[in-house]
């Protein structure tokens, strides 16, 4: 089970295509806290490279990750969501460092599903990624804070289960 201070300060992370942005917003509603999209944080060479279906490296990711991870600790006493990838361990580790108490709800689905949500929406990141971000994905070790979902239920559902499934307490540690 894993914890969820409040205020909430939680990573929705996942592949591109899961919902991230729209799991995130209903999350940040939930609890009346800000949401940002981590794609707000990417630099023009970073969206550049991936709208012409090119995969960032990690010289790529380091700053925009280090960006989210400042805008996590400004939001650390009040609260906050953002969306980011958070592919692999390592990036998350970047988030952790500079939010300790961060949270992650990582979304997951059948790859035919997301591929589909690709290919109807209006996103500078093209389908013909999809693979590379599945290669890439860590999953969720049982030592971070996290939960992994399933992405067919609504976003409303999926933040009932995310909140079913952690620990919520306040900021003192209390239930």
């Amino acid at each position: 089970m894993s914890r969820l201070t409040l205020p909430p300060l939680v990573v929705v992370m996942g592949i591109s295509g899961v919902g991230k942005s729209e799991v995130g917003h209903a999350l940040a509603e939930r609890f009346d806290v800000p949401y940002e999209d981590g794609d707000a944080f990417h630099s023009e060479e970073n969206i550049a490279k991936m709208s012409a279906g090119t995969p960032l490296t990690d010289d790529d990711r380091w700053p925009w990750l280090e960006a989210i991870g400042e805008w996590l600790h400004a939001h650390d006493a009040t609260g906050g969501v953002v969306s980011c990838s958070a592919l692999r361990r390592v990036y998350r580790d970047v988030l952790v460092a500079a939010a300790p108490r961060v949270a992650f709800l990582h979304l997951a689905g059948d790859h035919d599903l997301i591929r589909e949500r690709m290919e109807h929406r209006d996103h500078f990141m093209p389908v013909s990624l999809l693979q590379s971000q599945e290669e890439t994905l860590e999953q969720l070790e049982p030592d971070e804070n996290g939960e992994l979902l399933d992405i067919t239920p609504s976003p409303a559902e999926i933040v009932d289960e995310f909140l079913a499934r952690t620990e919520v307490v306040d900021g003192r540690g209390a239930r």
